[in-house]
């Protein structure tokens, strides 16, 4: 049991360690996306910026995303923002598991894979 345990804890700290400061938007059309066309991937998504796009090598991978209330959920980027300000912009439904939309369109995150 403790053997479980201190697994766990160091899981979390690792985790910790390598999350990325960022900025989160959000968006509310997931289809067509670049990486999926006109299919869905539901509704817990993201696109990528620049940042972490790499030319595509970002579709299909998960991210959790944390908002610095010490919200999260995990998304799978679908889609890339060329144009975005923020780091990673979410799907409405995704941001407002972090954060209330209505509380604005930006707001900080860490995030990792």
């Amino acid at each position: 049991m403790r053997v479980f345990l201190i697994v766990g804890i160091i899981a979390i700290l690792i985790s910790t360690a390598t999350a990325i400061p960022g900025i989160a938007t959000f968006y509310t059309q997931y289809i067509p996306s670049v990486c999926y066309g006109n299919q869905s991937q539901g509704v817990m998504v993201a696109a990528a910026s620049d940042t972490f796009w790499n030319g595509g090598a970002a579709c299909g991978k998960y991210y959790n995303v944390r908002c610095t209330r010490d919200h999260n959920v995990t998304v799978k980027i679908v889609d890339h923002c060329p144009d975005c300000s923020s780091t990673i912009n979410l799907s409405r439904e995704a941001f407002a598991k972090i954060a209330k939309p209505m509380a604005g369109i930006v707001i900080d995150i860490d995030y990792h894979q």
